[in-house]
């Protein structure tokens, strides 16, 4: 058995996916406007400055080798 996927916007660029979503009124989270380019959970997502890479903003306080968001155990002691 195959398995086949299908992306239609595989070649999209950022630009083309907000001229999309504003030709087609689709809503979005306000935090992208404040330079949050790409949204987590509030303790692993901050903004991202001028130029900088969309995912810097995500996990930016984990060691290189984990960088994934989960349970952040050392917040809540588990």
């Amino acid at each position: 058995m195959w398995l086949y996927k299908i992306n239609p916007i595989v070649d999209w660029t950022q630009e083309d996916v907000w001229q999309y979503m504003k030709k087609h009124k689709i809503p979005y989270n306000s935090l992208l406007n404040r330079g949050y380019m790409s949204i987590g959970c509030a303790c692993c997502t901050k903004a991202v400055e001028f130029g900088g890479s969309p995912r810097s903003g995500r996990w930016w306080r984990e060691h290189s080798e984990h960088k994934e968001c989960g349970i952040h155990y050392n917040n809540y002691n588990i």
